[in-house]
Formats: structure tokens, C-alpha cells, sequence
């Protein structure tokens, strides 16, 4: 029988992600802040955990998914945190979407406990945590790596789970997937403003975009909800201002130009301030959309 999996952090991605595990056959225990996702979870056959510690003492391969560098803090170094009760051998993978440095440190901390750290943050938004086809970004041991590839494989596309480097190099790799995104974004919202503004039908620029070179995930998914209007949250515009924070720190750390990035960082500013925090990070097309008066 695969070996007991412990799983903190069931959100809008990791509700979807613990259920594939649990799919896959490895024994599951869950624990988040919120009751209702861990009542959901029980039910279809995991197991309850009370805090991040009571899934240390059950648990040598512990996925946590949760917001922000903060949190994964306090998941793993806070009262009755993962750390305090770590069993030697134990392979954490943090597959939240954090800074670099912290992942880095967390997986020192880690180490000196006699543990193994991942950083494994994701891309595929609601749709692949659901449907289990995730890309997957790994830093951190190699050896590691290789164990716990079944279980990453069970949450994602098994050719698009990729160790890119050391510590942090995982999460390095989601900070430049963010870039693209926001940048392809702002631009094929200014495609279809400008195929709007002309009079020509934008549904069918985007089809004939969508045959040719110019093709692209984010013109697939957040192309047709700019067109539709439809802005239902798969990953909500407060999370991507949050790692579009930890993008300008680090190109500013590592003295990186990234001229377009910073337009798109100030769209983003935009569409927070016009009370959009908690809608798809696609709404920053009706930004775009609104500067070209459009409705």
C-alpha cells in the first residue's frame, strides 16, 4: 500500500488536488482552517487531522497549498506546526506560490531537522487542479524528487511535473510563468479592444488567433472569458497581485529589467483598485477593455 499522505491546505486549488491523491489510491490525511472542505474530504474516504503537527505524527509525505510565504510559516514553524512534531525522513513538498528566499530557508530548516523540503508550485489554475493535469514545478533534492514523483504525478501531467533546480528554484520558475501570464494577458486584451474598437468581430480574431502562431493557453481560457464577460474566480486577482509582489522584489534583487512586466504590475494596480480583488486574474482585460471605453 502506498504510504500515508498528508495534505494541509484545501482551497479553491487544494481541495481539487488532495481528492486526485486520494483517487490514486494513497491514504489521506487533511487538515485546513476551514471545516467544510475537510468534511468533504473525510467523506470521500480521508482521514481527519486536528492541527499541522497531528499530520506530522501520521504522515512522512505532507503536501501543504496554502497562500502566501506567511502561511506556509505558520503551517510549518507556528504552535502546533508541522515542524514540532517532524518525524526523521520526512518529505515535505509545499506546493503553495511563494517567494524564493523563504522556500529556501524553510528548506534549511527542514534539513537541520532531518527532513527533505520541495518546492512545488503549480500552474493549470482550477481546471487542471480539478482535472489533474497540472505543470508542476519542483525545487529541491533530487533524490527527493524522484520518491515523491508518483505523488506529484497523481496531481498533474506527469510530462509537465519538472524538478527545475535547488531550493527555491521551483518557485523562481512560478514567478516567471506569472510574468508570461500577465504579459500575454494585457496583450490579448489589447488585441480584442482594438478588433472591438474597429468594428470587426473579436470571437472570430480570437478563433483565427487561436490556428496560428499566435496561439496560447491564456488566449484559449482568459480570451473567452474577456469576451464573455465571465470573470468567475479559477484563480482570484488578489493571489496574482500577490505574486506579482514577489516578482518586482526579486527582479529588483537580482537587478533583472523587465520593462513590460512593470506595465502589467501597474494594469494589475489598477484592477485591484477598481474593487476587483476577488474576481479571475482575467478581469484585468476589462481594465484594458475600460481604458479603450469599452464596456
Amino acid at each position: 500500500m502506498p504510504e500515508t499522505v498528508g495534505f494541509i491546505g484545501l482551497g479553491l486549488m487544494g481541495r481539487p488536488m488532495a481528492k486526485n491523491v486520494l483517487k490514486k489510491g494513497y491514504p489521506l490525511v487533511v487538515h485546513s482552517r476551514s471545516r467544510g472542505p475537510v468534511d468533504d474530504l473525510v467523506a470521500a474516504g480521508a482521514e481527519r487531522a486536528s492541527s499541522p503537527a497531528d499530520v506530522a505524527r501520521r504522515a512522512t509525505r505532507i503536501i501543504t497549498m496554502v497562500p502566501d510565504s506567511p502561511d506556509v510559516e505558520q503551517v510549518l514553524e507556528g504552535p502546533n506546526g508541522v515542524f514540532s512534531a517532524l518525524q526523521p525522513g520526512t518529505i515535505i513538498i509545499d506546493m503553495s506560490s511563494i517567494a524564493p528566499g523563504p522556500a529556501r530557508r524553510l528548506a534549511d530548516k527542514a534539513k537541520s531537522l532531518g527532513a527533505t523540503m520541495l518546492d512545488a508550485p503549480v500552474s493549470g489554475g482550477d481546471i487542471g487542479a480539478i482535472a489533474g493535469t497540472l505543470s508542476i514545478m519542483v525545487g529541491g533534492d533530487l533524490a527527493a524528487f524522484n520518491t515523491v514523483k508518483p505523488l506529484l504525478d497523481a496531481m498533474g501531467n506527469p510530462e509537465k511535473v519538472v524538478r527545475i533546480g535547488e531550493a527555491g528554484a521551483g518557485q523562481l520558475c512560478k514567478l516567471c510563468n506569472q510574468m508570461v501570464i500577465g504579459g500575454t494577458l494585457a496583450v490579448v486584451a489589447e488585441a480584442l479592444a482594438l478588433a472591438r474598437r474597429a468594428g470587426v468581430d473579436a470571437s472570430k480574431v480570437r478563433e483565427a488567433l487561436l490556428g496560428g502562431f499566435a496561439a496560447s493557453r491564456v488566449l484559449e481560457v482568459h480570451g473567452e472569458r474577456a469576451l464573455k464577460g465571465t470573470y468567475k474566480p479559477g484563480f482570484k486577482t488578489h493571489l496574482y497581485a500577490k505574486d506579482m509582489r514577489n516578482v518586482i522584489a526579486t527582479l529588483a534583487e537580482t537587478e533583472t529589467a523587465a520593462p513590460v512586466t512593470a506595465v502589467v504590475q501597474q494594469l494589475l494596480h489598477a484592477t485591484m483598485a477598481a474593487g476587483r480583488g476577488e474576481d479571475d486574474n482575467s478581469i484585468m482585460a476589462k481594465t484594458v477593455f475600460e481604458l479603450s471605453k469599452l464596456e
